[in-house]
């Protein structure tokens, strides 16, 4: 049973997940990056003088540092790469968050993790944090990279298939600033945004897109979100609001809980599962 109040202003929010959901201090993020480089070092055999700054540059480029090495042409599993990756994180640093957690459950509206993070991943944070059961799924990378069967019979990814169909309209010289294309789809790009509206099921123009990455957040925007810059006090381009931490939400956002009883809210929160989007 849905608690959907007529003349709502909000349906749906969603949250990216790392560094918007737990904060920066954990070092997840630093330490995310230093597998990454040791991944290109050692399986990659990249020159290890050259792997901070391509790194770096591939991640300004293309969203992630995996989407910019598939769009060099380095060929590596997906699955092995999140695995080598993730699999060392200090997820010990997580805390369960009491207060996060029922703030979310509160909300009445839909709730859903956007990330470009794997599946697995996701969900090991959501569990360490408490918030497991907060949300009604998870759209990320598996979701936003399903494998399509070709007619050649080998499998690539739907974004990569999507990106040949219009190839006619991108096509421009190396001279011009080309960047090859990259067979991952991902934030910030326009596409992995109109991916997550369709894949939701939801109207952009009711939905409200929390992310701690500046350029998402102009994404965003420009898909017709309304948009939360998690981690800043002060508005960035395309951002609508600016909240210091996600824990801020119900006094920068009190208008979310706007025509709903505390009955509503219950039902909702009550009604959340986490249903893998992927």
């Amino acid at each position: 049973m849905e608690a959907i109040v007529e003349g709502s202003k909000y349906e749906c929010l969603l949250f990216d997940l790392d560094d918007t959901l737990y904060p920066f201090s954990s070092g997840i993020n630093l330490a995310c990056r230093k597998n990454i480089q040791d991944y290109m070092r050692h399986h990659l055999q990249i020159e290890e003088s050259q792997i901070a700054d391509m790194c770096l540059e591939l991640y300004k480029e293309y969203g992630t540092t995996m989407a910019g090495l598939k769009a060099l042409g380095y060929e590596f599993d997906n699955d092995e790469f999140h695995a080598s990756v993730h699999g060392t994180l200090p997820y010990d640093n997580l805390r369960f968050d009491p207060v996060l957690r029922t703030l979310l459950l509160s909300i009445p509206q839909r709730k859903i993790i956007f990330t470009n993070s794997d599946k697995a991943h996701a969900e090991e944070v959501l569990r360490r944090v408490g918030l497991q059961d907060c949300f009604e799924g998870i759209i990320c990378f598996e979701t936003l990279n399903p494998p399509a069967l070709t007619c050649d019979g080998l499998y690539k990814p739907l974004s990569y298939i999507s990106d040949e169909l219009s190839s006619d309209m991108d096509d421009s010289d190396e001279s011009d600033g080309f960047r090859p294309k990259s067979p991952i789809l991902c934030k910030p790009s326009i596409e992995a945004m109109e991916a997550a509206i369709r894949i939701a099921n939801a109207d952009p123009a009711k939905t409200i897109f929390f992310d701690d990455s500046v350029r998402n957040i102009a994404s965003g925007k420009a898909a017709g979100f309304h948009t939360v810059i998690v981690g800043r006090p002060t508005l960035v381009p395309g951002a609508d609001h600016a909240l210091e931490s996600i824990h801020n939400i119900k006094e920068a956002l009190p208008e979310i809980w706007d025509g709903w009883s505390e009955s509503d809210a219950v039902l909702a929160s009550t009604a959340a599962e986490t249903a893998v989007v992927a």
